[in-house]
């Protein structure tokens, strides 16, 4: 071949490359960047920290910001410098001396103090004591409540049996994640969406859900340690999803309800994570401890067999506590091994070779739990949970109605020796169907023969209980009950016109305060997305635009990539990203068929559907992704191009 013909042949094959090069890696636009809270609260601690060192701010002259983190309206913080060590008292004045709040900082020069239970739509007074002489009072002017706020319905309050610890709910449907005085008055309350359970950490920060969904119906990224600033010290992501519940070990990790991010079941894996690094460390796969197939309730599938929805550690016998809605079953596994070591429920449907493990009931007035939520060991040893009480029974010829149903919080004393079990309190059934909750809900422990009983997810429709959560119906009516009781005898009520997952009695300063600026950080990994393993050939086909109906919007947040759009039912629709050499595949799902998983009302049926079109969503996590790539749509075989690229 001659030299000429060559070199022709080189400079048409390096245009073709180059051509292809430039298709390939055409510059689109990129997809729209937004924060998120953690990445938003990055920025607000190192602004707060330059402010405060360009500014001399005294205690005559303070610095004063409310809801410095935009999530937490009702809680400020007030900044100063003294020349000498100073201890502070910190007085928010409420309606009485119950809601009247006041707290001790620690001597220092540098002073950040926290301010929480502020009342909404006020002029609030807060007083500052320094070294127990000189006093100063700031006004300080908070918001309305938002105008989609439910406020409490009733509230009863025996105060002489009352501290002034607030009641801390988290929704399941409508509402907001907040705290209530015993006045039933909003003294605390996030406008971002963390949900699942609240709880306050030894170091006095409280642990709640992430407020990003993973995966539908519920599933969060991950778990958040905030404290009442709404300040995030720490976000955990969570592989799989996080889910219901999580607890503080004694070691300081977190025991987890989470999703085996390889597995085909949902709500049947446990994880600890490490407190500092976020990493999974330990893992309890109850696919291979437990029949997944047997003891099934009305609501049991094959992929949600089980249906965690809590974790509980009995520190004294080394054991987690598991709570099986879908099974009506409590489980206790060994720690370190795994093993099973009793189950508390109807043996109904059970195998033979498992009957050991069940109690024998003793006792007057004894009945078993049904599709129970919140089990716990107790300081004295016995197990608390509270039976929701779905049908009753096992068989569906002898299920009990809603309207004659009840739920109860109950404790059942044990003894693992002899196996027989004992019921020793309970509360709620004497209150029939008006405190009946087919799911969710919770018992909490608060001292000697005293318990908070959450009834969270209370129904009817036109007067009539309801026996599944009220997104399966037209127009439900929905509240909440919580309820404190001590020696028998009802001390405190609050009830909501809607759903909430859990209730918590908390006061409103930990006896720990590490508030800083330091700014919070991100540990674990997430999990890397699955895609098809399948190639779309015909890129360079894709048509010019999307029709404006299906509404698809894309933004990327730092650690993902979330498209939403409107889909028919059951169309078949995929994500590409797509560069020179990689090409990832994602299935969108589109369907309307109901999560059996179902916990959290997070919307309602015209929020879903629109034009008989299903609003979906669907998040490309970044992990395992690098670079530029553009962005394309299938839907039903035809391929178009989005006009986007997203890098990572």
């Amino acid at each position: 071949m001659k030299r000429e013909t060559k070199l022709y042949l080189l400079g048409t094959i390096a245009l073709l490359i180059g051509a292809c090069l430039l298709f390939f890696n055409k510059k689109l636009p990129s997809v729209e960047e937004t924060d998120y809270t953690l990445s938003h609260q990055q920025q607000v601690d190192q602004t707060l920290s330059d402010t405060l060192d360009a500014n001399d701010y005294t205690f005559e002259d303070p610095y004063v910001i409310l809801n410095p983190y935009g999530n937490a309206p009702l809680s400020a913080l007030i900044a100063f410098d003294t020349d000498d060590a100073q201890s502070v008292t910190l007085t928010i004045q409420g309606k009485d001396e119950q809601t009247t709040f006041t707290h001790d900082f620690e001597p220092t020069t540098s002073h950040l103090i926290p301010v929480y239970g502020l009342y909404a739509d006020t002029l609030n007074q807060v007083t500052l004591t320094l070294d127990g002489k000189e006093t100063r009072t700031i006004e300080i002017q908070t918001d309305s409540l938002p105008d989609d706020f439910l406020l409490p319905t009733q509230t009863t309050a025996n105060r002489g049996e009352l501290d002034n610890e607030l009641y801390f709910l988290t929704p399941a449907s409508l509402g907001y994640t907040a705290a209530y005085d015993v006045n039933g008055d909003v003294r605390w309350y996030l406008t971002t969406k963390n949900i699942w359970e609240i709880s306050r950490l030894e170091n006095g920060n409280l642990l709640l859900s992430s407020d990003r969904t993973s995966a539908p119906p519920y599933y969060m990224t991950g778990l958040v340690e905030m404290d009442l600033l709404g300040k995030i010290y720490t976000e955990y992501s969570v592989a799989g999803g996080y889910h219901h519940d999580a607890i503080e070990l004694p070691n300081g990790n977190f025991l987890v309800a989470a999703n085996n991010p390889e597995g085909l079941t949902v709500e049947d894996y446990i994880i600890e994570l490490d407190r500092q690094t976020g990493e999974v460390i330990k893992t309890w796969d109850l696919t291979q401890i437990l029949p997944m197939d047997v003891a099934k309730s009305e609501n049991w599938t094959e992929e949600d067999w089980f249906h965690n929805n809590s974790v509980a550690f009995d520190e004294k016998n080394n054991a987690i506590v598991l709570s099986g809605r879908h099974q009506d079953a409590v489980v206790y596994l060994d720690y370190d091994t795994g093993a099973l070591k009793w189950i508390v429920g109807d043996p109904t449907g059970w195998p033979e070779e498992m009957q050991a493990y069940f109690f024998t009931p003793i006792g007057n007035s004894f009945e078993w739990q049904w599709s129970q939520h919140s089990a716990k060991i107790l300081a004295n040893g016995d197990l608390a949970l509270f039976d929701n009480g779905n049908n009753r029974s096992k068989d569906p010829f002898n299920y009990l109605s809603a309207e004659a149903n009840y739920s109860r919080g109950v404790v059942y004393h044990l003894n693992p020796e002899e196996m027989t079990i004992e019921q020793t309190f309970q509360f709620g059934k004497e209150r029939g169907s008006q405190f009946y909750s087919p799911y969710i809900s919770e018992i909490d422990e608060l001292g000697p023969d005293h318990y908070l009983v959450h009834s969270g997810g209370i129904g009817s429709v036109n007067g009539v209980a309801i026996n599944q959560p009220a997104f399966f119906y037209d127009n439900p009516t929905l509240s909440s009950q919580t309820v404190e009781v001590l020696n028998g005898e009802v001390i405190f009520e609050l009830d909501l016109p809607s759903h909430f997952f859990r209730a918590s009695k908390l006061s409103l300063y930990p006896e720990t305060l590490n508030y800083s600026l330091t700014p919070g950080k991100q540990v674990g990994t997430p999990e890397i997305t699955p895609s098809l393993p399948i190639k779309i050939k015909n890129i360079r086909g894709a048509k010019a635009t999307v029709d404006d109906a299906y509404h698809i919007k894309l933004t990327k947040e730092p650690d993902r990539l979330v498209l939403t759009g409107n889909f028919h039912e059951g169309q078949k629709v995929k994500l590409i990203l797509n560069k020179l050499a990689d090409q990832k595949v994602y299935d969108i799902r589109v369907s309307s068929k109901a999560y059996s998983a179902m916990c959290v009302d997070l919307f309602d049926k015209e929020q879903v559907q629109e034009n008989d079109q299903l609003s979906v969503t669907k998040y490309i996590n970044a992990t395992g992704l690098s670079g530029t790539y553009n962005l394309y749509l299938e839907i039903d075989g035809d391929l178009y191009t989005l006009n986007q690229s997203v890098t990572f």
